[in-house]
């Protein structure tokens, strides 16, 4: 384990960590349910393209729908059995919306799609370990769900420098990479280098927050002899932000609007490597992950390994049940996570956690006036004016919310966990980030409308100086076929007499 000589943090909060429901309860493989719901739509960027149909057989592992586009992931089946449907299903979101989904009927044997793993996986070409990823519908599993192998790619093309591993974990009630950690330590190991031979990169850091002093132990000593640095960070949130954990542990800052790897560094989530490792060693695709079941209105909080598609409230039956009714059923962790109204939606690649909380729980005071503390200032970790911001959102100026940072913001919550007034800081953010997406959405409508015309008018202009020229070719044509007629039909001119005929005559 390391200690760098100074770590480099700013801002964040200390809320009550909460992890002691579930932190030392071992990883349990979840029973198979009677159906699975996969949704095509499970990372950023394009949804995938299904290449089963209804009906199908398909086995563990093999692929359900393909990746498009040069930004998406492909799906597989997280056990064997049936298609039994493709259509609209609940949303894992908010809005409990609907979303391309195949049903998954189980049959129960767990039998695995053939593949040939390679002889020696630390032998691929870098090319070949992204490709691989990309095939296996890797995403990064701390929640972005970006494409993994995007990320690789880029970064090899970016000639990274630095490659961190974030195994913080900040987020309250969550302990899943933390006993990922403590589990697997050798495989998540395995998994760093097989991305670092992807990537290239000479420095390799695995940050992960002090308060998990088994897990840190585990790494370090699966790390031993690699090159792989294991540093402690602080327990302070969020520490588990991309651009936090870069500044801790570099020292580099990311620029606004701008990405990690423009600074020559790239970080994936400790459980993203475990993932590289089983797809590339193993040959096994993405079709399960650790979440951690927790809350106060849980019976039993534990960290089960869920297949891709599982409903909710099959871990929730797993873990005995609701102790009493929840006040909120959130996906994720209590700071960044979405909040859900029903228990029937399917786990997916990012869902780290299962959180049924009680009203004592997320305690929800009347907002009061904002006092100006600038305890929101000092909590904020990217460094912006939380109070400015949500005040030009209120008064409806968001340029000037933009102009204060809005775009720069993470949505952390740093800024209303700490605000004495309870000012729900954070909403105004998200909603002003809304309103200018829709605001991009439509003028780039507009812009392809004002294009379209355009183009039309060009063409209708072009058309009709076609036709005009058409017309002037006929014209001149046709000028030239009577004038060719006219001189046809007149007789030959009668030739002069020469003087010689003149004489003889």
């Amino acid at each position: 384990m390391t200690f760098l000589k100074r770590l480099h943090t700013r801002g964040g909060v200390h809320p009550e960590g909460m992890k002691s429901l579930s932190e030392d309860c071992p990883i349990a493989p979840l029973p198979l349910p009677d159906r699975l719901y996969v949704p095509l739509q499970q990372h950023i960027g394009a949804p995938a393209s299904p290449v089963v149909h209804v009906g199908e057989r398909v086995r563990k592992g093999q692929l359900m729908a393909a990746g498009t586009g040069p930004v998406s992931a492909p799906v597989h089946a997280p056990t064997s059995g049936r298609i039994l449907a493709l259509g609209d299903a609940l949303a894992p979101h908010p809005s409990g919306l609907g979303i391309t989904t195949l049903t998954l009927e189980p049959d129960g044997d767990e039998a695995w799609l053939d593949t040939a793993p390679p002889a020696d996986p630390f032998a691929l070409a870098p090319e070949e370990i992204a490709r691989r990823v990309g095939a296996a519908g890797i995403v990064g599993l701390g929640g972005a769900a970006f494409p993994s192998a995007v990320k690789l790619n880029l970064s090899r093309r970016s000639s990274v420098e630095v490659l961190v591993l974030n195994g913080s974990e900040c987020e309250p009630y969550l302990t899943c990479d933390d006993r990922l950690m403590r589990e697997r330590a050798a495989e998540i190991v395995d998994g760093i280098r097989l991305m670092n031979l992807a990537v290239g990169a000479r420095d390799v850091l695995v940050g992960i927050e002090d308060n998990k002093p088994e897990a840190l132990a585990a790494m370090t000593g699966a790390a031993a002899g690699t090159g792989i640095r294991i540093v402690a960070v602080p327990a302070l949130y969020p520490m588990g932000s991309e651009k936090q954990m870069i500044l801790a542990l570099t020292g580099r800052e990311v620029p606004a609007g701008g990405r990690a790897a423009d600074i020559g560094v790239l970080v994936h989530n400790v459980a993203t490597a475990y993932a590289v490792r089983q797809a590339i060693v193993l040959g096994h695709p993405l079709v399960s992950r650790v979440v951690t079941v927790s809350g106060g209105a849980v019976q039993v909080p534990r960290n089960v390994e869920a297949l891709v598609g599982t409903p909710v409230q099959t871990l929730i039956d797993y873990c005995g049940g609701f102790s009493q009714a929840p006040a909120r059923v959130v996906l994720g962790g209590p700071m960044m996570g979405s909040q859900i109204s029903n228990t029937s939606v399917p786990v997916i690649k990012g869902t780290s956690g299962v959180l049924a909380l009680t009203r004592a729980e997320i305690g929800q005071p009347e907002p009061a006036p904002c006092i100006r503390c600038s305890s929101c200032v000092r909590a904020c970790p990217v460094g912006l004016l939380p109070l400015e911001m949500a005040s030009r959102i209120r008064a409806g100026d968001l340029a000037a919310a933009v102009e204060f940072g809005l775009k720069d913001c993470i949505a952390c919550g740093s800024c209303a966990y700490i605000c004495p007034a309870h000012i729900p800081l954070v909403h105004f953010f998200n909603y002003a980030k809304g309103e200018l997406a829709a605001r991009e959405r439509t003028r780039m409508k507009q812009d392809a409308t004002r294009q379209l015309a355009e183009e039309r008018n060009l063409r209708m202009e072009r058309i009709a100086r076609e036709r005009e020229e058409a017309a002037a070719r006929r014209k001149a044509e046709k000028a030239a076929r009577d004038a060719a007629k006219k001189a046809a039909a007149s007789p030959p001119a009668q030739a002069a007499s020469t003087p010689a005929e003149t004489e003889t005559a």
